[in-house]
């Protein structure tokens, strides 16, 4: 085993002993299990870091079946997510773009990121810098609250001003070589506040660090294993997840991943067509926390596809399960 491989996977592990536990943050952003397939989520950085166009989808319907005990009304929490990331040789780096719908019951977010990343050659690896720059828009429907005072002012100050939006800023570093990759952002760097014109309210966006990391471990020529872990924080309190996935022939995967104090996670997916540029992924989550409260599954669905590759010129292009170079 190299030297990089062991550090590598030393600094996971010991990250993974030092958080393990501290108390989960409170979620602000949409989670995805299947985080490992979609890093630009995360990580402005890493726009373009594939070297290929790839257009992503994914659906998460979380504590499936849920609602709420006082009249049956109201759903569980779900997410969707649309975005793309391509290379941009000119400019050196790459540029990405996502859309998230997030609904909470009466409360739904809506982002639309664009993201810009400056890719630095070292050798066979690649370290990127990046920016994202959006919007960020949330929505109440005031009508979904049980109100004992239907005369209160702040309940008819939201009937009349239910939307907001306000602008959002991240930064990131990405590094990625053939087999490690790794990297950490910062989210909501304006802390933007949304105060529905209710005096005194605050219910601002919280600075958020995400730091990622894993290591493509080939078993033999047909089988790969990515150990994984993300780990996120609004700098007070933290959350980790990892695990990892297995992938066959660059066809087929499946992954086992755990959500500290949340949730076990099993994946499935494969990679089909001729040139395996589709992709479709499936992750289930048994959440083994406060099931009083909530639903134990969660059921996430990703599909995407990765457009061919143009070579103007210069080193060719290999592709390799996780990494393109």
């Amino acid at each position: 085993m190299c030297d990089l491989m062991r550090k590598a996977l030393l600094s996971i592990f010991i990250l993974t002993l030092i958080f393990s536990t501290t108390r989960v943050y409170g979620q602000q952003d949409p989670q995805f299990s299947q985080y490992m397939l979609n890093y630009l989520f995360n990580n402005p950085a890493y726009a373009g870091v594939e070297g290929f166009t790839k257009i992503t989808a994914v659906h998460r319907s979380q504590w499936s079946g849920f609602n709420t005990t006082f009249d049956g009304s109201g759903g569980a929490p779900n997410t969707q997510y649309i975005g793309m990331t391509t290379p941009v040789q000119k400019l050196r780096g790459g540029v990405g773009f996502f859309i998230v719908n997030d609904n909470l019951g009466p409360q739904n977010n809506l982002q639309m990121q664009l993201s810009f990343a400056y890719h630095l050659a070292i050798k066979e690896s690649k370290l990127s810098f990046g920016l994202r720059t959006g919007i960020y828009s949330q929505s109440i429907d005031a009508g979904e609250y049980r109100i004992i005072r239907e005369d209160d002012p702040i309940y008819v100050q939201l009937l009349n001003n239910d939307s907001q939006v306000r602008p959002d800023l991240a930064l990131g570093v990405w590094f990625q070589s053939e087999k490690v990759f790794a990297g950490v952002s910062f989210n909501h760097l304006l802390k933007s506040e949304f105060d529905f014109g209710v005096a005194g309210l605050r219910n601002a966006l919280e600075e958020h660090l995400v730091f990622t990391a894993g290591y493509n471990y080939e078993l033999n020529y047909n089988l790969v294993v990515t150990p994984t872990v993300i780990l996120k924080s609004d700098l007070n309190e933290i959350s980790i997840e990892g695990g990892a996935i297995g992938t066959y022939d660059d066809k087929y995967w499946a992954g086992l991943s755990f959500r500290q104090g949340d949730a076990f996670i099993a994946m499935l997916g494969v990679n089909l067509l001729k040139d395996k540029s589709l992709s479709i992924g499936y992750s289930f989550d048994y959440v083994f926390k406060g099931q009083d409260a909530k639903q134990p599954t969660s059921h996430e669905v990703l599909l995407s596809y990765t457009l061919p590759a143009l070579v103007t010129g210069g080193k060719k292009i290999i592709r390799t399960p996780r990494f393109r170079h």
